[in-house]
């Protein structure tokens, strides 16, 4: 590319889940590493942007209940979220319309949207697909995070919205297959942003940051179920080992552990760090166990049946990694893995962004 090109990143920024977070950060870092000037696009929709996609997308209203109860879950962990916003990620303009982000896109050269699960059809929603932009667009790694096809209309609208792109990659086999089905479109698959910087990277984003002494074992649960807590006594007494929680659930809370509450982003990666075995049903939080060397149960947050079922996302993490589990893999085997996986997806990116910005 000739000179240092503006590209414009659009991904989840405001959902306070760290794995969002932290591949914003990774994907932003990445880009910045390879000579680009990469910002985010500062997309945080209002109430009236929430109902005018829920009506046009087709989604269920169920969503927004869910929303609220997310929302609800997360009040009491929401510390450090701002803050690592402010300190890690450079951010354009606020935008909280289709409006506001068409003025913003005109001031880069290329548009890239991903990772995350941004094109996902339960919550589907045009702006991650780079709707409101006429220059050019690369998605790199979104997630669907589905393997069944969703309804007519909504696969009427992503093929729309996909073929206006210059370079399509996802983050999961399945998601290409899908792809291709819905919109004709032969999707590389390439590695969540997390896997991009290298384990160097992210220990010294947790530089510093303290945590117990005290061997521990960490669990990090989007779900709830009570068989998770079940194989986490099995696990304590099995390595007599206390037992740390980052709570994200109310079953968490009256579990009975300690908990490690306002958690910031980077205290998060330190945790995992340095934890004697990670237990979790999160992709960011087994994809982070691989990168930071750090034993780790995952246990299935969904059946297999589930039409709705996100074990994809898990299943195609492993496949990346050669594995079927990381419970006591060879360490040297996943690094060399990750190193690879590191190259590729660099090399996409920047050939597909020197591409789209001819």
């Amino acid at each position: 590319m000739n000179g240092k090109k503006k590209i414009g990143l659009m991904t989840f920024l405001h959902n306070e889940n760290y794995g969002s977070i932290l591949q914003a950060w990774a994907l932003q870092r990445t880009l910045t590493d390879l000579g680009m000037d990469a910002r985010h696009l500062d997309y945080a929709p209002d109430k009236a942007e929430k109902v005018r996609n829920l009506l046009l997308s087709g989604n269920s209203p169920r969503l927004i209940l869910e929303g609220m109860r997310k929302r609800s879950a997360t009040s009491r962990m929401r510390g450090g979220f701002d803050e690592f916003r402010a300190a890690h990620l450079l951010t354009g303009t606020p935008c909280r319309n289709r409006a506001e982000l068409r003025r913003e896109a005109a001031g880069y050269d290329v548009l890239v949207c991903g990772s995350d699960q941004i094109w996902s059809p339960v919550w589907l929603n045009p702006a991650y697909f780079l709707d409101f932009a006429d220059g050019p667009k690369v998605s790199y790694a979104p997630s669907l995070g589905v393997s069944a096809l969703p309804e007519r209309r909504k696969q009427r609208m992503m093929a729309r919205l996909i073929k206006r792109f210059s370079a399509v990659s996802v983050r999961e086999e399945e998601g290409a297959a899908l792809l291709c089905s819905i919109a004709g479109v032969d999707a590389p698959v390439m590695p969540d942003p997390v896997m991009l910087p290298g384990r160097d990277a992210w220990l010294r984003l947790c530089e510093g940051v303290e945590t117990t002494q005290e061997p521990y074992i960490l669990c990090y649960f989007i779900g709830d179920s009570p068989a998770y807590w079940q194989r986490v006594r099995e696990e304590a007494a099995r390595l007599g080992c206390n037992v740390l929680v980052i709570p994200r659930t109310e079953g968490a809370r009256s579990a009975g552990h300690p908990m490690a509450e306002d958690v910031p982003p980077e205290k998060w990666v330190a945790l995992i760090a340095n934890t004697t075995l990670l237990i979790t049903d999160s992709f960011h939080g087994a994809a982070f166990s691989a990168i930071l060397n750090r034993r780790c149960v995952i246990l299935r947050r969904y059946c297999e049946d589930d039409p709705e079922s996100k074990n994809s996302r898990i299943d195609q993490l492993l496949r990346h990694l050669g594995v079927s589990r990381l419970e006591d893999p060879d360490w040297a085997q996943i690094n060399m893995r990750l190193a690879q996986l590191s190259e590729r997806g660099k090399k996409w990116l920047l050939d597909a962004i020197s591409q789209a910005a001819q």
